[in-house]
């Protein structure tokens, strides 16, 4: 495939094709829809595979080649000129929360797939070959933590640990990995990457309240993720004094108030949620001897997450010396803030400046796989507004010119990397 000086200046001015994006989006949507307008894709369930095979299918149908790894991710590869330097890479997750939305990453995996179709369209051939990645398991809600795939590519993960864990049901990782076809025999360990772009919806308000077309992501907030396990006593609801009672709930309310306390005690930025909670025995008029819950705390500045760190262990501390119930915090995840690389910044800047699109600096509230490839590569991140900001919902919305605002910057932003 060669490239003409027609089409090298075409590249200049080259835009994807919003209708098929679009299309390919709904197509997508398809699979685990749900009553309200949303998706139910889960990871490792039959609809993730349904999800993944289509998107193979595609792949091949652009003329990629497809590797899967060990953890299930997947790379369609379009060839370079020159195939033994590293590829120019994009891509995102399939997999929903329970009441997920249609874009949550999909709609990064399906901008790289367009990029693709689109230098196919106009026989554009770059020097580094294009990859586009389905990363497994970016949410974390069936097997925990968040960001699985990528984790084990770059190893912040076990190939071992990640392969052994369980979701609460008892099933576990690897079997339902080989279950739907997508153990592959790729090393999932780090690999080269010339550069590395994820392009997202904000998943908050801010684009859209400064009405703003295009997010530069400058960083990624650092987030820390406990289990907490409180131990108190089951007792009658009725026949036992206030006084005598070793109630786990109210010792989990009391926590649960302190996490909200302590995020807004640390703005701006700060985040605390409780979005996890199991009651034991659950029964109206007992009263509960254990409860289980998660915290999640975030914040762009390490040593602001570390102050809540501490905040929150104190805390705990204290009611442990009070002797009325046990609490058992433990950590379960940590990751510092990520600044993304100046290059790629630049990059998806000149992009949206080349087709006059607003855009601002952003830091991202939420985690992305781009997160763990940073750390590995030089990785940007292309932000487009959502509708009120919402997403994790089953109405999450974006338009067709907002997807295609998008994937465009991220085409320009690949080809200045890959060219």
């Amino acid at each position: 495939m060669q490239t003409s000086t027609l089409e090298r200046t075409a590249t200049d001015v080259l835009q994807v094709n919003r209708d098929r994006l679009w299309q390919s989006l709904m197509d997508m949507a398809k699979i685990g829809a749900t009553p309200k307008g949303g998706c139910c894709r889960i990871a490792l369930t039959d609809e993730d595979k349904a999800g993944r095979d289509i998107f193979a299918k595609w792949c091949k149908d652009a003329g990629c080649t497809i590797e899967i790894d060990e953890v299930g991710n997947i790379f369609a590869r379009r060839a370079g000129r020159d195939n033994t330097l590293p590829p120019v890479m994009t891509g995102s997750h399939l997999d929903t929360q329970p009441t997920g939305g249609k874009f949550d990453g999909v709609y990064g995996v399906l901008s790289g797939l367009e990029v693709i179709r689109t230098l196919n369209d106009h026989k554009i051939e770059t020097l580094h070959p294009i990859e586009v990645v389905v990363w497994t398991n970016e949410e974390g809600t069936r097997f925990a933590p968040a960001m699985m795939g990528s984790g084990t590519m770059v190893g912040k993960f076990s190939l071992a640990e990640t392969l052994a864990k369980k979701d609460i049901h008892g099933k576990v990782f690897g079997e339902e990995l080989k279950r739907i076809g997508y153990a592959g025999k790729r090393p999932a360990k780090p690999q080269a990457i010339h550069a590395f772009f994820e392009t997202h919806i904000e998943q908050g308000p801010y684009l859209e309240a400064e009405k703003k077309q295009i997010g530069v992501v400058i960083l990624g907030q650092g987030q820390r993720w406990y289990d907490v396990t409180i131990d108190g006593r089951e007792s009658h609801a009725g026949p036992t004094p206030m006084h005598l009672r070793k109630d786990a709930m109210v010792a989990a309310a009391k926590v649960i108030t302190k996490v909200n306390e302590t995020a807004l005690s640390h703005q701006p930025y700060a985040c605390g949620t409780v979005g996890f909670v199991q009651v034991f025995p659950n029964s109206r008029n007992t009263i509960p001897g254990q409860v289980k819950f998660s915290i999640d705390f975030r914040h762009p500045v390490d040593a602001q997450l570390t102050s809540m760190d501490n905040t929150i262990k104190e805390f705990v501390g204290g009611i442990n010396k009070e002797g009325v119930v046990k609490i058992e915090l433990k950590d379960f995840w940590y990751y510092p803030p990520i600044a993304f690389d100046m290059k790629c910044r630049e990059a998806v800047q000149a992009a949206a400046d080349k087709f006059g699109y607003s855009s601002m600096e952003i830091v991202s509230g939420a985690a992305h796989d781009a997160c763990y490839i940073a750390e590995i590569a030089p990785t940007g991140m292309i932000f487009i507004p959502c509708d009120d900001g919402i997403s994790h919902n089953e109405v999450e919305n974006i338009e067709p010119e907002q997807a295609m605002h998008g994937c465009n910057v991220l085409l320009q932003a690949m080809l200045s990397r890959a060219s």
